[in-house]
């Protein structure tokens, strides 16, 4: 009964897959909005002023951002919670994978979220006769916060993980 129950538990991982696979969604999605942004910028870039230009080129550099985001989680995180991936050694292989736990992970997670804070924060800076003062204000609030969060997550990670970790 317990070992029955034990593999049970066990193949409840799977559950996670689908999971994944709505990540996979999400990036086409993502890819979807990016060539849309680009179509966009190249049918008007004779009209659209330097300023418009550089914030349509950090939205881009958002949506890079993000959608790098995903496959970072999409891939490490069915790695590290569902099976691990079956890739022929002659296949094209990312060189992380298999090297993210989950701690790392998180890091690295939070790493990409500040960076996506400060292309938000260096895009209101661009608009700034546009934002009112308070509202630029709480943006840099919540990007210290980011950044803040993911020194001291990377300071627990380093104090509490680091000695069990070959890379």
């Amino acid at each position: 009964m317990e070992r029955f129950f034990e593999r049970l538990l066990f193949s409840t991982r799977w559950i996670l897959a689908p999971v994944y696979l709505g990540m996979a969604l999400v990036l086409v999605a993502l890819g979807v909005k990016f060539f849309q942004e680009i179509w966009h910028m190249l049918t008007h870039i004779v009209s659209i002023s330097e300023k418009d230009l550089i914030l349509m080129a950090l939205g881009l550099v958002d949506l890079a951002l993000v959608a790098s985001l995903v496959v970072m989680v999409m891939f490490a995180g069915y790695e590290n919670f569902v099976s691990k991936f079956d890739i022929e050694s002659d296949s094209e292989k990312l060189g992380w994978l298999g090297k993210l736990d989950a701690g790392t992970l998180k890091l690295k997670v939070a790493i990409s979220i500040v960076a996506i804070s400060s292309v938000h924060l260096l895009s209101a800076f661009m608009k700034l006769g546009h934002i009112a003062s308070d509202k630029l204000l709480w943006y840099v609030v919540m990007h210290l916060t980011f950044v803040v969060s993911a020194l001291l997550m990377g300071v627990l990670d380093r104090i509490s993980f680091a000695s069990h970790r070959d890379h």
